[in-house]
C-alpha cells in the first residue's frame, strides 16, 4: 500500500522533469500564421524561420544593453530557450527538405551567415548558473544548423546541375505549375 504513493510521485517527478526539458518555441500568432502559410514554398519557409530566430536574438540584445533591467536572467534564460526549440523545429525543416531535394541554394548562404551571428550573440551574455544550459543547449542547436546548411550547400549546388529544375515546377519545389 505504501508503495502506491510513492510510484505517483516519482511518476508526477519524471513528467515535471520531462515537461521542463522541451524547448518553448513560444510562437506569436502572426508567427504560426506566417511559418503555416510558408509551407508550400521552402525557401520562404527558411526565411521566416530566420526571421523569427533573428528576433529571439535582437532581444537577447536589447537584455544585453540594459544592465539595469528587472528579471534580466530570467528574460536571457527564456529567450535561449525559445532559440533552441525553434533551432530545433527549423533543422527538422532542413533535414526533410533536404531529403525532398527542394531547392535551397539560394537562402543557404545567408543562413550559414546568420548562424555565425547567431553564436556570436549568444556568447556574449557574462557565465550564469540560470542560464548556461538552455545556453548551451541553444549554441549546440544553432551549430547543428550551421553545419547542415554548410553540407547541403554543395550537395544542393551538385544535385541541381545534374538535376535542373523543370521550368514548369513551382519555384519552392512542391509539385508543378498548372496551364493557365
Amino acid at each position: 500500500m505504501r508503495r502506491l504513493p510513492c510510484l505517483i510521485l516519482s511518476v508526477c517527478l519524471c513528467l515535471s522533469h520531462a515537461a521542463a526539458q522541451r524547448h518553448s518555441t513560444a510562437l506569436s500568432e502572426k508567427e504560426e500564421e506566417d511559418v503555416r502559410d510558408a509551407a508550400a514554398d521552402p525557401a520562404a519557409r527558411v526565411a521566416v524561420y530566420q526571421g523569427i530566430i533573428e528576433t529571439r536574438i535582437k532581444r537577447i540584445q536589447a537584455i544585453l544593453g540594459d544592465k539595469r533591467a528587472q528579471g534580466r536572467r530570467d528574460d536571457l534564460r527564456e529567450s535561449m530557450d525559445e532559440i533552441a526549440g525553434l533551432v530545433d523545429e527549423f533543422e527538422d525543416n532542413l533535414e526533410e527538405y533536404d531529403g525532398a531535394h527542394r531547392d535551397l541554394r539560394k537562402p543557404l548562404p545567408k543562413l550559414i551567415d546568420a548562424t555565425m551571428r547567431w553564436e556570436s550573440v549568444l556568447k556574449q551574455p557574462p557565465d550564469d548558473d540560470s542560464y548556461n544550459i538552455v545556453r548551451r543547449l541553444a549554441l549546440e542547436a544553432v551549430a547543428d544548423v550551421k553545419a547542415q546548411a554548410t553540407e547541403m550547400l554543395p550537395a544542393q549546388v551538385a544535385y541541381f546541375k545534374a538535376h535542373p529544375p523543370s521550368k514548369t515546377a513551382n519555384p519552392g519545389g512542391v509539385g508543378l505549375i498548372p496551364n493557365e
